[in-house]
């Protein structure tokens, strides 16, 4: 029970680091920001798939049903990290930007033989961005130069609590139940060279603290003595998350620097959609498993807010057509030659996977970027004198997201987590 204690008090002492952004990608200054890569060191190495993975050495929090499955003479403990570096482009120019930050930080354990449980931290949207655009205006009077600044800040987050059953031979169930936090913080400043002319800031901030349901179910069934295949679904409610999004227009004076702040909105809330997966893994002899998922993101009937002026009145509200549906299809794999071996090169996990992904955000009406993402890994056993349970998993992530007419980005992402998976429940017996 010390140990648990400490595990969580150690998780606790995560959440300063780990509320930091993860990108700086201008998409994110629309909607919630930028979706999350919400998986593990293990499935990062295969791009994300996980829907259908049902084995006992890894906690699975992309399908909850998969607690159920966790050894029962071991306690997991799982966190991770991961560096950023990405390329933007746009009418041939480029820039680079890097970031890292602490990814997620989980933990699961059995606690009975049919049932098993996890808690943890993991993320759910980054908002990060900070550029500038510069024009110069000719009138009679001279040039004026206008600049228009974006800037923003932010993150959602999510800290769950789930539980894995398995009421009958091959058909487990499973639920999360998650406290969501964050805020979002977004400023756009239009300012002139000329100080006879008014300097514009836009702020839009919201404080988001909400309850998330996340529901999971697998059913493995045994094809012959060597093989087996694994179907998983998921679901998660769209539900309204809060948030209070408000907006300030502050009109300051060049020469005085007075300001005239006029504030909307702050009276409604902010909205998740319907989210469906469903994932296939097969499995032949515990040494290669191949899998499929696919995810679907129901934003299309979301609403988000928007300013608006229309015959000279201003408004700003929740509003229709702001999202897309979001579509993702991830396959990969995972190949153990022997995992027993005395050979170290055979008992590394060798990992890959690829995803291509649909856009949820509107940019000025049009969808915002596709994404094209591949991946490769490792799960590299950790040996001590007690048993090779835990693991080193490290993976590279290739992933390109563009939309005409719009910036491009190329991101390579290296990701290392490292899962202990020690003999906490186990008797010794001596002689």
């Amino acid at each position: 029970m010390k140990k648990v204690i400490g595990i969580v008090l150690a998780s606790t002492a995560c959440l300063a680091a780990f509320a930091q952004s993860g990108t700086n990608s201008p998409y994110s200054q629309f909607g919630l920001g930028t979706l999350s890569e919400q998986s593990s060191g293990f499935n990062r190495g295969m791009n994300g798939l996980g829907l259908g993975f049902h084995e006992g050495n890894q906690v699975n929090y992309l399908n909850p049903a998969s607690y159920s499955r966790l050894d029962s003479l071991t306690f997991l403990f799982d966190a991770g990290l991961s560096l950023h570096l990405t390329n933007f482009a746009e009418n041939g120019v480029r820039r680079n930007a890097k970031n890292a930050n602490i990814e997620y930080v989980v933990a699961g354990f059995k606690v009975g033989k049919r049932l098993g449980f996890s808690f943890g931290l993991i993320p759910f949207t980054n908002v990060g961005y900070d550029y500038s655009s510069t024009n110069t205006l000719t009138s009679t009077s001279g040039n004026t130069t206008l600049t228009n600044t974006y800037n923003g800040t932010g993150s959602l987050r999510q800290a769950y609590l789930g539980a894995g059953w398995e009421p009958i031979k091959g058909l487990a169930v499973g639920a999360n139940v998650s406290y969501m936090w964050g805020d979002i913080d977004r400023k756009f400043v239009n300012s002139y060279s000329d100080a006879s002319v008014n300097t514009l800031t836009q702020q839009f901030t919201a404080d988001i603290r909400t309850f998330k349901l996340d529901f999971g179910a697998q059913y493995t069934a045994k094809l012959s003595a060597q093989e087996n295949v694994t179907l998983g679904v998921t679901f998660s409610p769209a539900h309204k998350i809060g948030g209070h999004p408000e907006l300030k227009k502050i009109l300051t004076n060049s020469q005085t620097s007075v300001s005239d702040t006029t504030s909307y909105g702050g009276g409604f809330d902010l909205s998740l959609p319907n989210t469906f997966g469903v994932g296939v893994m097969w499995s032949h002899n515990d040494k290669l498993k191949l899998g499929a998922d696919y995810t679907l993101q129901q934003w299309a009937n979301v609403q988000f807010p928007t300013f608006e002026t229309v015959s000279g009145s201003s408004t700003f509200a929740l509003r229709d057509n702001q999202f897309s549906d979001r579509h993702k299809i991830t396959l990969g794999g995972e190949y153990c030659p022997s995992a027993f071996s005395r050979k170290f090169f055979n008992r590394i996990h060798y990992r890959a996977g690829v995803s291509y992904a649909t856009p949820y955000i509107k940019v000025n009406g049009n969808d915002g970027p596709t994404e094209i993402s591949a991946s490769v890994g490792f799960g590299v056993p950790i040996i001590n004198v007690f048993n090779n349970r835990s693991f080193l998993n490290v993976s590279a992530q290739w992933a390109h997201s563009s939309a005409k007419n719009f910036i491009s980005e190329n991101v390579f992402r290296i990701s290392v987590g490292l899962t202990f998976n020690e003999l906490w429940f186990s008797k010794w017996k001596l002689e």
